[in-house]
């Protein structure tokens, strides 16, 4: 087992990693609740949904499946979540579990943080790439005009990981989970980012995988605990969000995966990184490591750019009209700009040259 505990304003949590943690839930309940909501999606549901409600023993125990897939962190599977915590009669004394990826964590979190102004809730990440969204108590759902517009800052009591549930994760989830790794390995530490880049992610074994993610989060820990609202260093967490998150928005949720959006996003922010601080950067080892693991490059295409940039000014992170991005001095070394109309067309057209002589 290892355990980190995560220092809240709110609250301090523990974050445990553990095989066969669904198992024995309870142990990790501080307090005695008087019913317990399980939210998790349809994919999760036929596979571990039984297991965490058998280990809750003779408590009021109800659950809720979604839809899986970036679809159902939508205002309408909220409100639905919201309409079954009254009909169970949930409380002020009640708990919700989020079993499920990073969609389910973020929906399940911003449904316990507003069901009558803020109930308990825990994470139960079931994938990689929850490893960070888990962590730091930022919970939310999309609008048709951005990702993660509607939601607040509101802490788990608890983030417990069963790593056996990632035994089953297909490749496409591997892959969408170890760009997060990366985005860590790149704004904190060289040698992380080196080993990452190097990985041939279908020979991932359960140990490398264990120290991967553990490395992950001990970074986001870190970073959560400095900047708990994101008023400054949390903002390098953002590494690769701001097209990333365009790209979502604008190609449809769901047509690439968070991480492989975020892979892309890694990319242009690196491209960006060379002409503003006029550093050489791993874009090249970046590129060749996103083709060995299959990660979908997108073509960014000339109709799209207008499209790309009004996305980019509605994200959350945008200043005064500015598109904030985050850049890299150096691997290790992040800072972050804020960038005009003009300059990130610019950019992008050059990005789009770049790519296409590759």
């Amino acid at each position: 087992m290892k355990q980190l505990t995560i220092q809240s304003s709110q609250r301090n949590y523990p974050i445990v990693m553990e095989a066969g943690l669904r198992f024995h839930i309870k142990k990790w309940l501080n307090k005695k609740y008087s019913s317990i909501l399980i939210i998790t999606d349809d994919e999760i549901a036929n596979k571990y949904l039984q297991d965490v409600a058998g280990s809750l023993g003779d408590q009021h125990i109800y659950s809720y499946i979604v839809p899986s897939g970036e679809a159902s962190k939508s205002i309408e599977q909220y409100y639905k979540l919201q309409t079954k915590a009254i009909e169970s009669g949930l409380d002020r004394k009640s708990l919700i579990i989020a079993l499920g990826g990073g969609v389910i964590g973020d929906l399940g979190g911003f449904v316990a943080a507003t069901f009558m102004r803020g109930i308990d809730y825990i994470q139960m990440p079931t994938t990689i790439l929850a490893h960070d969204s888990s962590v730091g108590g930022k919970v939310a759902i999309n609008h048709e005009s951005g990702k993660n517009l509607i939601g607040c800052f509101y802490p788990p009591a608890a983030v417990l990981y069963d790593t056996e549930t990632l035994k089953s994760l297909p490749y496409r989830e591997v892959r969408s989970g170890y760009a997060e790794i990366l985005k860590e390995g790149l704004i904190s530490d060289n040698r992380l980012s080196e080993e990452l880049l190097a990985l041939s992610l279908n020979q991932v074994s359960s140990d490398q995988l264990e120290n991967h993610l553990e490395a992950g989060i001990k970074v986001k820990a870190n970073i959560v605990e400095e900047d708990e609202k994101e008023s400054g260093v949390r903002k390098y967490l953002n590494l690769g969000h701001t097209l990333g998150h365009a790209l979502e928005a604008t190609l449809g949720y769901g047509k690439v995966t968070h991480g492989e959006a975020v892979a892309n996003g890694m990319l242009f922010a690196l491209h960006v990184s060379e002409d503003v601080k006029g550093e050489e950067l791993p874009f090249n080892k970046l590129y060749n490591w996103m083709n060995v693991n299959k990660y979908p490059i997108v073509d960014i295409e000339e109709e799209s750019i207008a499209k790309l940039i009004k996305s980019m000014k509605s994200d959350k992170k945008s200043v005064s009209g500015h598109i904030q991005m985050v850049l890299l001095n150096k691997v290790g070394e992040p800072t972050v700009e804020n960038l005009d109309d003009s300059s990130v067309e610019a950019y992008i057209r050059t990005y789009i040259e770049r790519m296409n002589k590759l």
